[in-house]
């Protein structure tokens, strides 16, 4: 791991999330064009939503971990990197062994960034598709990605402390793509289904998943909530 100091997260999270914005602006803008100029796009959209949701569900935690690792090792490899975080600098100058010159490096805060940018690029192949089910408006689609993004900063800290609860969530999730792939392929063919509907779906898939995973869990938050703090 990069093992970046609390105090340091913050800095990273704000460039991220910058680059992030501008990359989904990219990317929705891109698609409206596509889903505008051929409507079939949208099936591939629906089947990419559908074997997302697939492979989610029959995937283990441990697969997404060995892929951040060998992403990881892959900046390792091809970036000059400093052997610890040195402050908040993103880049800094280092003499080489000789001595005769410096050079510039990267520190582990600015590969967090990287991998923050091309994590959030991988998840936007199935949150952009799956918005794009709900509206084709491009506006609508930037904003609320926007919104969500920031929102997701302002929560990262609070939700990285309970996540470890929601052991079910990633099973809700995948429901929740299948169920959304699926729409695209009903809408065509049978016409557009309630919101109502789609919205209630979704809720008891999600609402369920937290609700049993805090149920599973509820003996282990007991324990910790019982543990005298050091």
């Amino acid at each position: 791991t990069l093992a970046i100091p609390r105090k340091y997260q913050h800095r990273v999270l704000f460039w991220g999330i910058l680059g992030v914005i501008l990359l989904r602006g990219l990317m929705i803008g891109a698609g409206a064009a596509a889903v505008q100029n051929f409507g079939w796009v949208m099936f591939i959209f629906g089947g990419l939503l559908a074997l997302t949701g697939v492979k989610m569900l029959f995937s283990s935690g441990h697969d997404s971990e060995m892929k951040d690792s060998k992403l990881l090792a892959f900046l390792r490899r091809h970036l000059p990197l400093t052997d610890k975080v040195e402050g908040n600098h993103f880049f800094l100058r280092q003499q080489t062994p000789d001595g005769t010159r410096s050079k510039l490096m990267v520190t582990p805060l600015f590969v967090a960034l990287i991998m923050i940018e091309l994590i959030d690029l991988l998840f936007a192949i199935d949150s952009v598709p799956a918005i794009f089910a709900i509206t084709t408006d491009p506006f609508v689609i930037y904003t609320s990605n926007i919104f969500a993004i920031l929102g997701l900063r302002a929560l990262y800290f609070a939700l990285a402390a309970i996540l470890p609860r929601f052991i079910y969530l990633k099973y809700g999730l995948s429901l929740v793509l299948v169920f959304i792939g699926g729409k695209i392929f009903y809408s065509h063919f049978y016409g557009k289904l309630d919101t109502a509907i789609s919205l209630g779906v979704t809720m008891i898939l999600i609402g369920g998943a937290i609700l049993i995973s805090l149920w599973k869990t509820r003996r282990s938050a007991r324990e910790d909530a019982e543990q005298p703090a050091e």
